[in-house]
């Protein structure tokens, strides 16, 4: 029960995060000081009812089942297919939200370019299309070493998003949710997450260390001190590791972490879904509103799922 319990908190934080922001997707930061939000809304962007998750969730929860059965790149690959194809892990049976690169990569598979070389490797590729979606791979941390765990990281990245920024975005992410995981604070685990990441060899590699600048305000180790106006929160990658990441730290509960990240505007269902992943882990899911979990599409199968990946990790 107590590892349902740790996955569950992990997923639903990610998803309810997720389910908060849809309606307000795309919606700039002046709208939410102006109305900011305050509970479980529905419609708005997409037109969806309350409690409807997007693609953010939809592909964790494809990452989640494939690791229930142990660790394989291509049936990964294949969950996503299925998702985009089938509708497979969707809240209500249909694909409303995909990113273009995401689209990309998906129309390679299906030409038979392996999964790890499927992902889009251009600057402009960058976006946070497999940040979003990462946090399963967390949870195999007790299996693994942390250098191991992070080339599956990679390359689970890879698949959609394989520029070696996008890769180093997921990878920190990685490292700061395995602390949590093993009980650090927030701002402990941060710092743990940061050290951690620098120890490894493959971070050593010239085409990571001419990634690094762009880390700079992330492994100075202070993002939370910066003022919210030079928070950026669209859907570039690196903006949204250092919004998840100023809103958990700025916060002290999960309500506080989400609501935060939404009302920064802009991506807002993925800047809150990367943060309510991380705030679910730590603050637990007895401590995710009741009401807003209640409002989640298909929580049971949510609910389900937790038991099957804590079982299959944590056995």
């Amino acid at each position: 029960m107590l590892t349902a319990a740790k996955t569950l908190s992990g997923l639903m934080g990610l998803c309810v995060g997720d389910a908060l922001g849809v309606p307000v997707e795309f919606t700039s930061r002046a709208e939410r000081v102006k109305s900011p939000v305050t509970r479980m809304l529905g419609y708005g962007t997409w037109n969806q009812p309350p409690g409807t998750w997007s693609d953010d969730s939809s592909l964790s929860f494809c990452l989640a089942e494939s690791l229930c059965r142990g660790y394989s790149l291509e049936a990964i690959a294949n969950s996503f297919w299925r998702w985009y194809k089938e509708a497979y892990w969707t809240p209500r049976g249909d694909v409303f939200d995909i990113g273009q690169t995401t689209h990309t990569a998906l129309m390679r598979l299906k030409q038979g370019v392996v999964p790890h070389q499927a992902g889009g490797k251009v600057e402009n590729s960058n976006g946070n299309g497999s940040l979003m979606r990462i946090l399963p791979m967390a949870y195999c941390h007790r299996s693994l070493t942390l250098g191991e765990l992070l080339a599956r990281v990679h390359d689970v990245s890879a698949i959609t998003h394989a520029h070696v920024r996008s890769q180093m975005a997921c990878g920190i992410y990685i490292s700061i949710a395995v602390s949590l995981l093993e009980g650090a604070d927030p701002q402990s685990a941060y710092l743990q997450g940061l050290q951690d990441i620098q120890t490894q060899t493959i971070y050593s590699v010239r085409e990571f260390l001419l990634e690094k600048p762009h880390f700079g305000r992330v492994f100075s180790g202070e993002i939370a001190k910066l003022p919210v106006e030079e928070i950026n929160s669209g859907g570039y990658v690196i903006d949204t590791l250092e919004s998840s990441l100023w809103c958990l730290l700025n916060s002290s509960s999960y309500s506080e972490a989400v609501l935060k990240a939404i009302n920064l505007g802009g991506d807002t269902d993925t800047t809150a879904a990367v943060t309510g992943g991380l705030a679910g882990i730590y603050y637990g899911v007895e401590n995710i509103p009741r009401q807003w979990i209640n409002q989640i599409a298909r929580k049971q199968d949510i609910i389900y799922l937790a038991e099957r990946f804590g079982r299959a990790v944590y056995s």
